[in-house]
């Protein structure tokens, strides 16, 4: 199938196009549309890889809402030194546990917005608006994500000798048994969870 193209008349006033202004005359509007957004999305794009290729030129702090030892914690401190082998500067976790994660989430929204502190976030962090009547901040506004670190799973586990051995038998036995059923747990987002079962 052969498509006529109509070559528009050169302005008088104006001389012919020449070189790359000629392409850009003669290319489809939608053409010329996509050219131009790329070019303008690589700008600011080509601007901050070379901030990126700079970053970090001094030590990072990743703040760890959780205790020492802890499952948020161990991870955290893999993820530092591995980014600190690979980028050249230290990254170093401070662990500031307490409150569900406010006390630590408070410390990195205060904190200067400039890259140097990082904010490990876990589940119990979406649940602390409902949790707490008055919080110093708001997650969704003064949190950015930059990346999933990793993925915990949560288990229950009972003694061989309890009656249950589904979570559906052990729902149904706790609400037949009410206060009867001791629970443990590590703390933080793991001490939330069987209350909500």
């Amino acid at each position: 199938m052969r498509t006529a193209v109509r070559k528009s008349e050169t302005p008088r006033s104006r001389s012919a196009p020449r070189g790359n202004e000629r392409r850009l005359v003669t290319q489809h509007p939608r053409r010329r549309i996509l050219s131009l957004a790329a070019g303008a999305a690589a700008l600011p794009a080509m601007s901050r890889m070379t901030w990126a290729q700079a970053y970090p030129t001094r030590s990072v702090r990743l703040i760890v809402s959780n205790a020492v030892g802890g499952i948020p914690d161990i991870p955290a401190r893999f993820m530092a030194q591995w980014l600190s082998e690979r980028l050249g500067q230290q990254f170093i976790v401070e662990n500031r546990p307490g409150a569900g994660g406010t006390i630590g989430t408070e410390a990195a929204v205060r904190a200067p917005a400039d890259g140097y502190t990082l904010l490990q976030v876990t589940v119990s962090h979406a649940w602390n608006p409902w949790l707490y009547d008055k919080l110093d901040f708001d997650f969704v506004r003064d949190i950015a994500p930059i990346a999933s670190m990793y993925r915990t799973a949560l288990v229950l586990i009972v003694h061989p000798s309890f009656p249950a051995t589904t979570v559906s038998e052990f729902i149904a036995y706790a609400k037949a048994h009410p206060g009867e059923i001791n629970i443990a747990s590590s703390g933080g987002v793991r001490h939330r969870n069987p209350h909500r079962v």
